[in-house]
């Protein structure tokens, strides 16, 4: 691998670094995110916060709504990390001619073990116009401190030249997007349990296809004076054996109470329909499926993701409206529309809002995206992962702040997203909390759930250049979509903006208490790492900040102050700095920044603060009138706060 080390560039880098409701309960969110016949215990979607009234735009909080409470710890170690790079790491070493992929697009079937990383050298260039969502040093609670903490653009290694690898598909002709066009790879198809099962390649077995039938009803609808009623009949024509299970009263209830400056349905559902449409045209090659125990990653346009989720509105997704036990896609997320048509209410109708606004954004010639986006999954085997006792790191930079968001104040840094296992939780549902709406400021992260099976306890997502394209406020039931919001990120040598959102579970506990195991907190403690490791191949310098909150506490009743260590931990192993956004919550940001220097002053390890955390696990019960904060101050007795 070769790189251009220059100490002008690195030194600019190092110095330029400027910029719930309560009735939203987990159990109710299994059905959003999974489909309503799909009530498994345990599952929740996205945890969800005690406080609706907030502003939105994903304050970095699941939430909570009460005070910090205790924690627990964890034992067993597998062995040392591996300094293995990701699916990406990022796909592409500079290598010579002779190691080029033949292919000029989708996946390449012999890629050289050297090719770990696309990141090859500091790059100030990029397409687009310059960000505007940087902080400002006066506003909240010190979020100025926020300057101190590395992003991209700014601190960036440029990405070597785009083409396939064995572990990455990219759905766009790479030859043609060096010259500057996006233009779709052409490959093979496949109708397998593999790939993506797109309705023109579904068997025929009838005189007419079902495709065939679903193109004659979309082509109903482009006429341009479309109703609700057309559009469900179109939908039914090619689904009926749901015809007494799927109804449309919230589609009904936002034509009935949106004014028609804003939706203009017939129009939007007119262009709509005909992007659905050129589904054989933009998807040229088999779409694979990021399945569990693999790591895989798929770049593809903003267009092509457009007319995937054209067709999700249409319902026209063989084979996933059903997410039974027994069902072929009973582990992955639902896809199609049909949960968010149904049942009315006004997190529906907001919800409509935002997604009908990114329709009309897409088909619209003047506003219609040209970047590329790219999803990864990652797994780390079990071997891989950190003997958490032994880790001798300390703690890295954290900044606290009580005000300011993870999508807004840290654009530019690794935005955790509070995911649900299944992705995009119950954002196709009623469920509006911070991973939901996360999607619906970016509702190009929805086509995740076409193709992202269930995350494992050693797995995350990472989603890189999506666009933010609506304005809102609220959180929960308050949630109101506020309008338009145009994105002006630069974008990096791929055209993806600089957006790097990373999407970890944390475990739902139905009892409070059984977060204190050890065997609980060892897993948060690899789930967390999973989705804050570094690329390996790039250096500390070149490596952005993370910005988080409080995840999985609220309705997943996780503990904010273990949960604050867990990530400080792992955050530190993988050696890179925090912000931390406690959604308004100010005296949980000061004993934060409180603990946070005791431990960083006191110069204690990872290893020595998960045994402290082993310690208060193991005797929860003497210790459960003290929050696992207060227990680690007792432990710290030489310490001045």
């Amino acid at each position: 691998m070769t790189r251009r080390n220059d100490s002008s560039q690195m030194k600019k880098c190092l110095t330029h670094q400027s910029p719930g409701d309560s009735s939203n309960k987990a159990d109710s969110k299994v059905a959003d995110q999974k489909g309503a016949d799909s009530k498994k215990a345990g599952l929740g979607g996205a945890d969800s916060t005690g406080a609706d009234s907030k502003k939105a735009g994903l304050c970095g909080a699941d939430s909570t709504g009460a005070d910090l409470i205790a924690m627990g710890s964890n034992e067993g170690c597998l062995s040392k990390p591996n300094s293995t790079a990701s699916v990406l790491d990022n796909v592409g070493v500079n290598t010579s001619d002779s190691n080029k992929a033949n292919s000029s697009g989708a996946t390449s079937s012999g890629a050289s073990s050297k090719e770990q990383s696309s990141k090859c050298k500091h790059s100030q260039s990029s397409y687009g116009e310059a960000t505007d969502l940087g902080p400002s040093s006066n506003s909240g609670d010190k979020l100025g401190n926020l300057k101190m903490l590395k992003r991209e653009p700014e601190c960036h290694m440029e990405l070597d030249t785009l083409r396939p690898r064995q572990n990455h598909t990219v759905l766009i002709d790479t030859t043609k997007f060096n010259d500057n066009l996006l233009i779709p790879h052409e490959g093979k198809h496949a109708w397998d349990n593999n790939h993506v099962k797109l309705l023109p390649h579904f068997p025929k077995n009838e005189p007419l296809s079902r495709w065939q039938v679903t193109e004659k009803a979309l082509q109903g609808l482009i006429r341009g004076s479309a109703s609700v009623k057309d559009v469900e009949m179109a939908i039914m024509s090619y689904n009926r054996a749901y015809k007494k299970e799927w109804t449309f009263n919230a589609l009904n209830s936002y034509v009935q109470q949106v004014n028609k400056h804003e939706n203009n349905f017939s129009t939007v559902i007119s262009k709509m329909a005909r992007l659905a449409l050129q589904l054989q045209d933009q998807i040229k090659h088999a779409i694979p499926l990021l399945k569990q125990k693999h790591s895989h990653a798929i770049t593809l346009s903003q267009v092509q993701i457009s007319c995937l989720l054209a067709n999700a509105f249409f319902c026209t997704f063989p084979h996933r409206n059903t997410t039974k036990p027994d069902s072929e896609y009973a582990s992955y997320p639902t896809i199609n529309f049909s949960n968010l048509f149904g049942d009315s209410s006004m997190r529906k109708i907001q919800k409509l809002r935002a997604l009908f606004h990114y329709f009309n954004t897409v088909t619209d010639n003047e506003t219609r995206p040209d970047g590329l986006v790219t999803f990864e999954r990652i797994c780390i085997p079990p071997s891989q992962l950190p003997c958490w006792k032994t880790q001798l790191e300390t703690l890295t930079d954290l900044q606290v702040f009580s005000e300011g968001c993870i999508e807004k104040e840290g654009k530019g840094m690794l935005q955790v997203d509070f995911a649900s296992k299944y992705i995009g939780g119950g954002v196709l549902g009623n469920g509006l909390v911070q991973e939901e709406i996360l999607f619906l400021l970016s509702p190009e992260l929805i086509v995740a759930r076409l193709f992202t099976e269930k995350l494992g306890d050693n797995e995350c997502l990472k989603i890189t250049g999506t666009q933010t394209y609506n304005t809102i406020s609220g959180y929960s039931n308050s949630f109101e979509w506020q309008g338009p919001y145009t994105d002006n990120t630069k974008r990096d040598k791929w055209k993806r903006r600089f957006c790097q959102i990373v999407a970890i579970d944390a475990l739902h506990f139905r009892d409070f208490r059984e977060q204190y195991t050890e065997t609980n907190v060892m897993r948060e403690l690899n789930k967390a790492y999973v989705g804050f490791r570094r690329d390996p191949s790039v250096p500390l310098e070149y490596t952005p900040a993370i910005a988080t909150g409080n995840w999985g506490c609220g309705a997943f009743n996780g503990d904010p102050q273990l949960k604050a260590l867990i990530q400080m931990m792992a955050a530190a192993v993988a050696k890179r700095d925090m912000a931390f956004f406690t959604f308004g919550h100010k005296g949980q940001a000061q004993e934060l920044q409180k603990m946070h220097h005791l431990l960083k002053t006191n110069k204690v390890s990872v290893a020595h603060l998960y045994s402290l955390l082993k310690n208060y696990c193991d005797d929860y019960n003497r210790h459960k009138s003290k929050s696992v904060f207060d227990y680690i101050k007792h432990q710290t007795p030489s310490s001045q706060l």
